[in-house]
């Protein structure tokens, strides 16, 4: 899959949207395969990737410390307003590269590059 002037086809923002809407379902499995096999042929597919688990691994570092803040009850409320915003970023994630966009996740931060 080759882009056009930067310009995602239609095969490559599938595939974006793919692996964000998949990891609601498979959060590991599912996006490192499509990851895997299609970011030596896709930029758009690579930096979506990236995004991804970047997000991952931000978001499972924000859950281990609210949920250490359990103990003094605030942990409670920061799981489910994680919880909330994990959901929303990833379908706004999903739209944004579908409509062939390079969305970044807000409150990420950046492991690989």
């Amino acid at each position: 899959m080759q882009t056009v002037n930067n310009v995602p086809n239609d095969d490559e923002r599938l595939l974006s949207m793919l692996l964000y809407l998949l990891s609601l379902f498979f959060p590991i499995v599912a996006p490192l395969i499509i990851w895997l096999l299609k970011r030596e042929d896709s930029e758009f597919v690579d930096y979506h990737g990236k995004e991804y688990f970047n997000f991952l691994i931000s978001y499972f570092i924000y859950s281990v410390i609210s949920g250490i803040l359990v103990i003094i009850l605030i942990g409670v409320v920061l799981l489910s307003v994680l919880g909330l915003m994990v959901l929303i970023f990833t379908i706004i994630a999903a739209v944004k590269s579908y409509q062939g966009e390079r969305y970044r996740i807000p409150f990420v931060i950046r492991f690989i590059k």
